[in-house]
Parts: structure tokens; C-alpha cells; sequence
């Protein structure tokens, strides 16, 4: 009976068209050693990367791909710079941290001496063991370093081929720092390897060089993934398969059945290829917050109402917002109170302040809205569902990116606001808030995010013209 494997071919990509390729090669000078051969999905994927044209040019001059943890992506790279070294190249491989960098050199010297690659001034290549500053040199002209990143390592020099390892962690700084260091080859490549980015990620690069390449925007790149779409039960065998293109060579079933039972989004994440269509580590500066400041807004609309009861049942929240004269969203905090205060105090503002309309969230929502309809208070409020508080999210972040808010930077609202990262909501990467200090209470945020956003989506009635 025949084992069964991961899945062979990217679950999502986009690979150039070409006609020739040095990936067999790559591959053949890799099987030589003792004790590795590559696999069919890694054949495919260097077949893509070395991949060139009439002219002798890479097909792909910058190419990214994406693998679960475990399944053997380091490969990947190590053939491709086995062959640049066996055919002169100068290469530079960049890691987030010291230690991956210094035993990916590890790995290229194991597997140089397995395919019978001899080590000595005399002999086939010599290699640089200065923790954090390795390197191998091939006689015949090849030449790799091993350097950790940073906003301003490898400037001022020149090499054919640049491998972002860890490719998660990439920032902008050390984009800027590295990209011009393959410039000057007359045939230059770039490899970014590794998983999609998690709550501790750095980076943004991958992500943004995902997204190019699969929307099209890119000339002259390539991409290859295995992922899922959504949010996925841990224990859904076949999603392993689909998602892990080592599993039943190198992975096995209970390896990944012994990763299952805790963190379900990171589970997603780092096993099953899941990208959050946001970054998790990004927060809301408290620059960011007073550059919308205003002292004295001109009100123009109608008042709409958010209230949330705290995902820990201890507090609830009331805020406003109304639309101004130029246009934007004013909001503003009413309270927070413990919950055991009761709903009398809601109700009795919603009954003075008569909001066009209330969206109440949280546990308690079905208790005020009993005590809203005992008491004849209008108007009935709305219990948003997933898919609205996921929209109610993403605008409150369009507004605040496009300075549609305005506020007079209450300090308790000042405080939720610039003290909270991002969350995942449903099973289709949409995001929420959470605090990151626990004397901080994330109620009063959302609470402001859904006035702004009933506020916004509410249409003003038009004013009646009369021509004679």
C-alpha cells in the first residue's frame, strides 16, 4: 500500500511561463550527497527559480514562496545556492536571527561534503567558521556570506543573488538596506522564504510581495504557497495534506496530531499556511490618535450610539458619533461602568440624547434591550452580527488612515485607543481589538467603533428643494 503525501503543487501562485530550466541540474548535484534527494514539490519549485530565457536571464528575477514549518523549505534555498556556488555566483543569505543564519552555512557545508565537495585550500572549497560571519568560497569562483539583517547590512556591496530568509520578519528599513546589493549583476535574483506572518512578526515586506505578485503588479516575479483560505479545524486531516507537501516523507501524521490543542489561529498560521489579511502586531500610535484632535467640532448630523459589554462580563461601555460640517465623524465617549450598575443609566441616556440609532454588543446586550423596550425607549437597537463588527472594524481603520474621525482626545478614551492590537475575528481574516494592558478596558474603543460606524453607514435624509 502506497504512503500517502502532502500535497505536490501550490494550493496558490503565479509562475511566468518559461521553456528552460536549470532546476534539474540543481536538483542532480544535491542528490549526489548520502542522505538527501529532493522531493517532488522541491523540484517543482526550483524548476520555477532557475527558470530563464533566450538571453540566459532568470525568468523570475525575484521570487517568494511559502511552506508550513518542518516540511523541508530550507532546502529549497540550499539547492538553489549549491548550484550558484558550483557555477560562480555571489550570493549573500540574510536571516532574521544569528542562529538561522549560521546553520543554514551549517547545512550548505554538510550537504557540499556529502556530494563530494572536498574542504582545503587545495581541494574543492574553503569556508569562513567566525560565528555570524560565515562564509564559503569555491575554488572555481563561487561565493557565499551568511549575514543577520539589519537596516544596514550588506550596502556597499555587490552580489548576483540576495535569499531573505525568515522572510516574515523583513522590514522596510532592511528592504531599503538590501535590495540595491544585487544591482550591479548583469543577472541578478532575489529569494524571499518563509511562513506567513504571526502576532510576533516584524515584517511586512512578504506580505506586501504576496499580495503584488498575485494581484498582478509585478513584473518579472513569482510566487508559491500552501495554504489554506480560512480559518480551519486543527483536526482536519485533510487540510494537512492539502497544506503540508512533506507530510509522509519527512512529516508525519502524529508529529502534527502532537502540535494540535492549543493556539488554533497560530496553529493556522504556522501549519497550515493561513494568511491574515492584516498585521497582527500593528496597534494605533498615540500620534497616530491626537493628529485627529479638534477642539470645538461643527455637529451637522444626527447622534448615533455604540454600546459594548466587555468580553469579561465586568464592564459596559457607552459612546456617540455625529457627522461634522466638513464631512468627517465626530466620536466621543459617555462612560464605562461596572456592569452590576445596571442599565438604568443606558437607558436613561439613549431616552435624552434620542440617537437616530444603537448598536448594542456583548453579553448584556439582550438584558438592555429588554430594559429599553420596558421602558418604551426608541429606537430598537441593533445587535450586529460577525460579518457587521468585521466591517465595523475594517472601516473605523479606513477612517483613521484616511483622518475621517475627529475627536477632543478624552484621555479614558485616548488610553483604550492607543493601548490595543488586533485580533482575529471569523473564520475569514477579519480582525477586532484587544487590549495589551489588563487595566486597560477594550469596551470603550469598541464601543466608539460602532457609533462611527452605524454613523457612517447611516444615510442623512435629503433636504426638500422647491422650485417655482
Amino acid at each position: 500500500m502506497a504512503v500517502r503525501r502532502g500535497r505536490q503543487e501550490p494550493t496558490a501562485g503565479l509562475i511566468l511561463e518559461y521553456e528552460h530550466s536549470y532546476g534539474p541540474d540543481a536538483c542532480g548535484i544535491y542528490n549526489r550527497s548520502k542522505t538527501r534527494t529532493a522531493q517532488e514539490w522541491q523540484e517543482n519549485i526550483l524548476s520555477a527559480i532557475l527558470a530563464y530565457n533566450d538571453e540566459g536571464l532568470w525568468t523570475h528575477t525575484r521570487f517568494g514562496y511559502s511552506v508550513p514549518r518542518r516540511n523541508g523549505k530550507n532546502e529549497v534555498v540550499s539547492i538553489r545556492e549549491l548550484w550558484g556556488l558550483v557555477n560562480g555566483e555571489r550570493i549573500l543569505h540574510t536571516a532574521h536571527r544569528t542562529t538561522t543564519s549560521s546553520a543554514a552555512w551549517v547545512r550548505l557545508v554538510k550537504i557540499l561534503e556529502e556530494a563530494g565537495y572536498k574542504e582545503g585550500r587545495d581541494a574543492d572549497f574553503i569556508t569562513t567558521k567566525q560565528y555570524g560571519l560565515e562564509r564559503i568560497t569555491m575554488n572555481g569562483g563561487g561565493e557565499i556570506h551568511f549575514r543577520t539583517r539589519s537596516s544596514k547590512g550588506g550596502l556597499g556591496e555587490g552580489f548576483d543573488l540576495l535569499v531573505i530568509d525568515e522572510a516574515q520578519e523583513y522590514t522596510t528599513d532592511q528592504e531599503t538596506a538590501l535590495k540595491y546589493v544585487v544591482t550591479d549583476s548583469r543577472n541578478p535574483q532575489t529569494i524571499f522564504c518563509g511562513t506567513p506572518p504571526t502576532a510576533v512578526s516584524a515584517g511586512t515586506v512578504f506580505m506586501h510581495f504576496r499580495d503584488d505578485v498575485l494581484g498582478g503588479k509585478l513584473q518579472n516575479a513569482g510566487w508559491a504557497e500552501w495554504s489554506v483560505d480560512e480559518l480551519t479545524d486543527m483536526n482536519d486531516r485533510e487540510a494537512w495534506y492539502e497544506t503540508n507537501p512533506s507530510l509522509g516523507t519527512i512529516l508525519t501524521e502524529r508529529a502534527i496530531a502532537d502540535e494540535t490543542g492549543g493556539d488554533e489561529l497560530d496553529f493556522n498560521i504556522q501549519r497550515l499556511g493561513l494568511w491574515i489579511r492584516y498585521n497582527l502586531k500593528s496597534a494605533i500610535s498615540k500620534t497616530e490618535w491626537e493628529a485627529l484632535k479638534i477642539d470645538s467640532p461643527e455637529l451637522a448630523g444626527k447622534m448615533y450610539c455604540g454600546i459594548k459589554y466587555g468580553k469579561d462580563g465586568t464592564n459596559v461601555a457607552v459612546s456617540i458619533a455625529i457627522k461634522t460640517e466638513d464631512k468627517r465623524i465626530f466620536v466621543e465617549s459617555i462612560d464605562c461602568r461596572p456592569i452590576r450598575s445596571g442599565t438604568d443609566w443606558i437607558v436613561s441616556f439613549i431616552n435624552q440624547a434620542h440617537p437616530a440609532k444603537v448598536v448594542v454588543d456583548g453579553a448584556g446586550g439582550q438584558l438592555l434591550a429588554k430594559a429599553m423596550k420596558d421602558a418604551r425607549v426608541k429606537p430598537d437597537p441593533i445587535m450586529p452580527t460577525v460579518k457587521e463588527i468585521i466591517v465595523a472594524n475594517a472601516l473605523f481603520e479606513q477612517m483613521l488612515a484616511q483622518k475621517m474621525l475627529c475627536h477632543t482626545n478624552q484621555p479614558s478614551l485616548a488610553q483604550s485607543v492607543t493601548n490595543c492590537e488586533k485580533r482575529a475575528i471569523g473564520s475569514s481574516g477579519g480582525f477586532g481589538y484587544k487590549s495589551i494592558k489588563d487595566t486597560v478596558d477594550i469596551a470603550l474603543m469598541d464601543s466608539m467603533i460602532y457609533a462611527a460606524w452605524i454613523c457612517a453607514e447611516a444615510k442623512e435624509p435629503k433636504k426638500q428643494r422647491i422650485s417655482y
